[in-house]
């Protein structure tokens, strides 16, 4: 794959969404919705921008997932299993994007964007609604193995509200300290992205100077922005996230 000429602006441009979006995700989430549309801004293809945008937030994000790795305080034989689960997952979902056509998943972008940001939008609902129907006894290990497969999936297809979608079905854990559930969806997630790195390397799909330049920004943005950050209203950056992923969302929809 031949990736686009990284200009000076491009790079200065990649650079700052990523920093931007590191911050957002080390407090709220929602990063991709600045850092995929700027890939595609500076004239990457949609299936390149979204293995390199996948690529840049995994490497960006290891950090996190060792600094959470204390607040796992679950059975070793769940979390392997959820783990084994989200590998197989990430592996189908980044091959089903690479048998896509690229006309195919460029019209599906919309559609993937309004998803995340309803997913985005009423994340909090959702995880109230699981929570208040959760049976009164554990369920089965399986329904959670399954909900965690199809996520997945996703994830290594799209992957915008990831995080969203893992801290609502991992109420059925019944894990009630926050901390716990962003462990997990830390964990999980670098799995996903990580295993889905593996498909899109033999495809040659990813734009590593793009790369490089955005998981520095991100990992810069993850750990400044992260201190200044939590001093802020968390439900104005979340409204913030929100008004960025219906502006994009819009946006693809008329260039479509």
């Amino acid at each position: 794959m031949i990736s686009p000429a990284l200009t000076p602006v491009h790079t200065f441009l990649l650079f700052s969404t990523a920093f931007i979006a590191g911050g957002l995700n080390s407090v709220a989430g929602g990063g991709s919705f600045i850092t995929f549309p700027t890939l595609i801004f500076t004239g990457m293809s949609p299936i390149a921008a979204n293995a390199t945008n996948n690529t840049a937030i995994w490497v960006a994000a290891l950090s996190s997932a060792g600094a959470y790795r204390k607040d796992l305080g679950i059975p070793r034989r769940q979390l392997f299993l959820l783990c084994g689960v989200s590998l197989i997952g990430g592996i189908i979902g980044s091959i089903a994007l690479l048998y896509t056509s690229p006309d195919v998943f460029r019209e599906l972008i919309p559609y993937l964007l309004l998803f995340a940001t309803v997913i985005f939008t009423f994340g909090n609902s959702f995880r109230a609604w699981f929570q208040r129907h959760k049976p009164s006894s554990a369920p089965p290990l399986l329904r959670l193995m399954l909900a965690q497969l199809g996520i997945a999936i996703y994830g290594g297809f799209f992957g915008a509200g990831l995080g969203i979608l893992m801290l609502a079905t991992l109420a059925f854990l019944g894990i009630k300290s926050i901390h716990s559930m962003n462990a997990f969806k830390t964990f999980l997630g670098s799995c996903i992205n990580g295993i889905a790195i593996v498909p899109f390397l033999f495809a040659g799909v990813i734009a590593w100077q793009q790369v490089i330049v955005m998981a520095i920004g991100g990992s810069l943005g993850g750990y400044l922005c992260a201190h200044y950050a939590r001093k802020l209203d968390p439900e104005l950056i979340r409204r913030f996230v929100i008004v960025v992923a219906v502006s994009m969302t819009a946006y693809f929809f008329v260039q479509n």
